[in-house]
């Protein structure tokens, strides 16, 4: 994903006068170039998260439309009172692509986590969350939402879906299966897992990569059995108000595959950490099996 959004910024900034890149001393290599040739416009602004919002913020409400790229932690929680004041309160379009998501960098240590990245800017009114699960929903959802005048966060992964790889739109969750005896709700990065699972078992899948706005109708219409397992790649519970919220008064059963809601000391590969946690095909499988049989 982080190729294909470098990609795109190579695009972007000789074609468009009024797109302004920032990377706060990561990815520069891919866009040594245009980082050459449009100096004025495309920069390195170093360590310096907090400082490059209100200076995006500033930018936006001059008509330019700012990318911000930077490590996920650092761009949220270091920042946070800039994304509240700066950016939501003045109601300004600006795009924050965040590497690093949840436990992508196991080697780097808990500083480098952020699994409540998602939880802590949907309590922001106004601010839009993104995350793809492959390269190519990645620009799709980029396309169609970087010039919506809103303040967008795109969650982008090292480790994408590699089998599943459905086309998807801004704001809609993607129908992938129907089924009579459950709904699985599939965030990300984990629908390869979801659907290893579930590809032959009587079951709805819905795929979301628009975590806010959340798409409220596709789930109530597809949620007849009101069971409901959520497999998503941040802390526990990061939709579970949402799900509430779309389907008020109906008798619910509600299952989750997540993170645990834990400071994460522990040591290991991306792969050993997710095992560890739970955020596997086996989880997943016991989960809804447990479900079903209810």
């Amino acid at each position: 994903m982080r190729k294909a959004f470098l990609k795109r910024i190579n695009e972007i900034i000789p074609n468009e006068p009024d797109t302004v890149f920032m990377t706060v001393d990561i990815g520069m290599w891919a866009i040594r170039e245009t980082l050459r040739d449009y100096p004025q416009r495309c920069m390195n602004v170093g360590i310096f998260e907090d400082a490059m919002m209100t200076i995006a913020a500033g930018m936006a409400s001059r008509g330019l439309v700012p990318i911000i790229f930077g490590i996920q932690p650092y761009l949220i929680e270091r920042t946070l009172e800039q994304i509240k004041m700066d950016l939501a309160y003045q109601k300004q379009g600006i795009n924050v692509i965040g590497t690093g998501a949840a436990v992508d960098y196991p080697k780097y240590g808990y500083s480098h986590y952020c699994a409540e990245d998602a939880a802590i800017i949907k309590q922001i009114p106004g601010v839009e969350f993104v995350a793809p699960g492959t390269p190519k929903q990645f620009q799709q959802l980029f396309n169609e939402s970087y010039r919506n005048g809103h303040t967008t966060f795109f969650r982008i992964s090292d480790h994408p879906n590699m089998l599943y790889d459905p086309d998807v739109k801004f704001g809609k969750a993607t129908v992938i299966q129907t089924g009579t005896k459950a709904t699985v709700i599939a965030v990300s990065v984990m629908l390869d897992a979801v659907m290893g699972v579930c590809k032959d078992k009587d079951v709805t899948v819905l795929y979301y990569t628009t975590l806010e706005p959340f798409d409220k109708a596709v789930l109530q219409e597809n949620c007849k059995s009101g069971k409901i397992l959520i497999v998503e790649p941040e802390y526990r519970g990061t939709l579970l108000d949402d799900i509430h919220a779309a389907l008020p008064g109906k008798q619910l059963i509600i299952d989750q595959v997540s993170f645990p809601k834990e400071i994460f000391r522990n040591y290991g590969t991306y792969e050993e950490k997710m095992n560890y946690y739970g955020l596997n095909s086996k989880n997943i499988s016991d989960k809804l099996e447990e479900m079903l049989d209810q």
